[in-house]
């Protein structure tokens, strides 16, 4: 169930995954120079096969439209977060990884517009990071997503500092899952 990020080029890739890596997550790799690189995409699928890769599109809000954003979550590309671009880059992965960086590590709350318009686009498993903070936090999201998203948590747990206790949230997913809650 490991799956790794950073760096990942088709030059390494394959050695994470040999190592015992589940999947490889790439975003700038693919993003070079602001814009999707669909031949380096299409070599990465080739080395590695679309069931091992996930495609992170870290992105930052422009008006009312999303862009993938690169270079330390610096440089916006030209590559908009939709829904006809999402099912075109469904066909060359298992996975989506959706970073709002605007909230991304600042527990200031999810981004409802984003989720929202992730949970009516996307077809592929699907998480989304970004500004959890409380449970207030994850029933919204589930309440905005239909349970079509998964979310992740990170500064917010107890476990790297914040308020919220890693055994609770577990608890608390598992009522949500079971539809307890």
């Amino acid at each position: 169930g490991l799956q790794i990020g950073g760096g990942i080029t088709t030059d390494n890739a394959l050695r994470y995954l040999e190592a015992g890596a589940s999947q490889v997550i790439v975003t700038s790799y693919i993003f070079p120079e602001g814009k999707l690189d669909k031949n380096r995409l299409d070599s990465l699928v080739a080395e590695v096969g679309k069931d091992r890769l996930v495609i992170d599109l870290s992105c930052k809000q422009q008006g009312d439209r999303w862009f993938v954003v690169t270079n330390q979550w610096r440089t916006f590309s030209d590559f908009e977060v939709n829904e006809t671009n999402l099912n075109e880059l469904a066909g060359c992965c298992s996975e989506f990884l959706v970073h709002a960086v605007d909230v991304e590590g600042k527990r200031t709350g999810i981004l409802e517009s984003l989720v929202e318009q992730l949970a009516k686009w996307v077809t592929l498993p699907t998480t989304y990071a970004g500004g959890a903070r409380s449970f207030e936090d994850l029933a919204l999201f589930h309440r905005l997503t239909a349970g079509r998203l998964d979310i992740t948590i990170g500064s917010a747990l107890d476990i790297f500092g914040g308020n919220l206790p890693y055994s609770e949230v577990i608890a608390y997913c598992e009522r949500l899952d079971n539809g307890s809650i």
